[in-house]
């Protein structure tokens, strides 16, 4: 016999200990290396990011999976922020998005 359903489970996605990004998106000079590698190279800077990320070096090759990695790092280190902003992020200022990207990884390692 089956029960009716009297309340559904609230899920919350509150970040008890968030962090922030080690850097903001338009730091690129921070890193000379990376920025240069932004700047000239955005796709092996793209692979390299997903490679020291845990993922198949080849990910950025697909379409999508560069905002999924920024998410994915956003989740995993608990920084607060939403899919929107990773895409207007990533629309608009792709080369700097990456170099934040490899920044937060090369930081975090």
């Amino acid at each position: 016999m089956s029960y009716p359903i009297s309340s559904q489970p609230h899920a919350t996605q509150g970040y008890a200990t968030s962090s922030q990004w080690n850097s903001e998106v338009f730091d690129c000079f921070e890193d000379m290396g990376i920025c240069l590698c932004g700047t000239f190279v955005p796709c092996i800077l793209a692979c390299k990011v997903a490679s020291d990320f845990g993922e198949c070096c080849c990910l950025p090759c697909l379409g999508g999976t560069v905002l999924a990695m920024r998410t994915g790092i956003r989740e995993r280190h608990r920084i607060p922020g939403t899919i929107c902003n990773d895409c207007v992020c990533l629309t608009f200022c792709t080369p700097c998005t990456l170099c934040q990207l490899a920044r937060e990884v090369k930081a975090r390692k």
